[in-house]
């Protein structure tokens, strides 16, 4: 089957390469020359272990490619993906539909045959009729079906998240296009992975409840480990406590700055929202949202008093910037509202991140590069562990405590443990929640 994929961000990148290793003939279509410009010299614009390698492995079988030509891509195609960016708008919370319907009218204007209009880029309940009366307007006379088929991908695996997935969600209404989009997922179904097929409306809904139920319990653990540190209790073994019990589960338990990234910020904002439309607050979401951000502040007050009350005149190393490992995204990242907070107190900030530094320059000026935590850490006064990255797991502390003036460590991911940085020569040794 041909698929046209509208969009090479992270979504629509990874959806286009894993389609096309399914054995489907996929175009990826973008407006931006530079991008298509990499990506047909081989080269992939972010960063997702293993993606560089499965394109290229379909790229030389003659399955996938890229074009600037939308009606290139859907010449000929039975599907049509829509995988541009739906970011919160500005001033009022809401998920900005603008690159969604434009790709909906320019679908509509292309299309010469029938095709189902897929829609998986998060959108708010009611986009897909949306999008059907978009690519109508544009064109009466053409032919199509829209489905839904939200993602649920995470950075870092999303490739194998693709391929073994939890669920595949799909809201259709006309029997022909349930029939493309099955034949689309048949390597799934034959694996025996669930496809949920469901109407339009659910499927939009299935993804904004999702991670925003993620989000909570990212938020409710996070509360809790505040009260640990009151109460003397060690947030480690409550969360293994409760994720025994198999009604809670022991994923998304894990104490830190807060949640970021691409989809959690914007899509609670946008659900949010959509409960305040339609005068159904929703008032749980709207406290995780509150909450989430005051976290973040927490964790300044927390390193501000590492630093004996002022951050001013003190080196500081920050070890990981991204809002998680194995990603170059800096979207809502913790690091975005801590790293100015040293800054603008006074601190000398220097950053080590595998992968941030191509994003974070722009995003987080006045801070200086480093290649190692060691070299970072050179006579500094506090190491901040924000991002969890492999690299920082099995750091030799006894060396990373020799090189700093002060040694003193902040571990916000809960990485170590104040025994280890002890016994290897730290003077003051912080986690969250313990």
């Amino acid at each position: 089957m041909k698929i046209a994929m509208i969009g090479t961000g992270y979504v629509g990148l990874v959806s286009g390469v894993c389609f096309s290793d399914f054995g489907h003939e996929v175009v990826c279509v973008d407006k931006d020359p530079r991008k298509i410009e990499l990506l047909q010299a081989g080269e992939v614009p972010i960063f997702e272990p293993g993606l560089d390698v499965l394109m290229a492995k379909n790229v030389a079988a003659g399955r996938l490619s890229f074009t600037l030509d939308l009606a290139e891509a859907i010449a000929g195609a039975e599907a049509v993906f829509i995988a541009v960016g739906t970011p919160t708008r500005r001033g009022d919370g809401h998920a900005d539909l603008t690159y969604v319907m434009a790709a909906a009218a320019e679908i509509g204007r292309a299309l010469t045959g029938y095709a189902v209009i897929v829609t998986k880029s998060t959108v708010p309940v009611g986009t897909n009729r949306k999008v059907y009366e978009a690519a109508k307007a544009a064109n009466p006379n053409a032919k199509f079906d829209v489905a839904s088929n939200p993602e649920f991908l995470r950075e870092g695996a999303a490739i194998d998240d693709f391929m073994r997935p939890d669920r595949v969600v799909v809201g259709v209404e006309s029997p022909k296009a349930r029939k493309v989009m099955a034949d689309i997922y048949r390597p799934l179904f034959l694996r025996e992975f669930p496809v949920v097929y469901t109407g339009l409306e659910s499927a939009e809904m299935i993804k904004y409840a999702a991670n925003a139920f993620l989000a909570t319990k990212i938020t409710f653990i996070n509360e809790i480990a505040s009260l640990c540190e009151k109460v003397g209790a060690d947030i480690k073994d409550v969360s293994k406590g409760m994720g025994m019990d198999g009604r809670i589960g022991n994923k998304f338990l894990h104490a830190g700055p807060g949640y970021g990234g691409s989809c959690f910020p914007k899509d609670t904002k946008a659900l949010a929202r959509i409960g305040q439309d339609h005068a159904v607050p929703m008032q749980i979401t709207e406290a995780v949202i509150k909450v989430n951000d005051e976290i973040k502040r927490r964790m300044i007050d927390k390193l501000e008093d590492l630093c004996d009350g002022s951050f001013n005149g003190k080196t500081i190393a920050v070890l990981g910037v991204t809002f998680k490992p194995n990603t170059d995204d800096m979207r809502d990242a913790p690091s975005l509202t801590i790293v100015p907070a040293l800054v603008g107190g006074g601190a000398k900030v220097r950053v080590v991140d595998p992968q941030g530094q191509r994003e974070g320059e722009a995003l987080l000026p006045g801070v200086k590069w480093c290649d190692t935590p060691y070299q970072a850490a050179a006579s500094a006064d506090l190491v901040v562990l924000l991002t969890e990255w492999n690299e920082f797991r099995a750091m030799d502390l006894e060396k990373l405590a020799k090189k700093m003036q002060t040694p003193r460590m902040a571990d916000l991911r809960n990485i170590y443990s104040a025994e280890e940085a002890k016994e290897a020569g730290f003077e003051t040794y912080v986690a969250v929640g313990r």
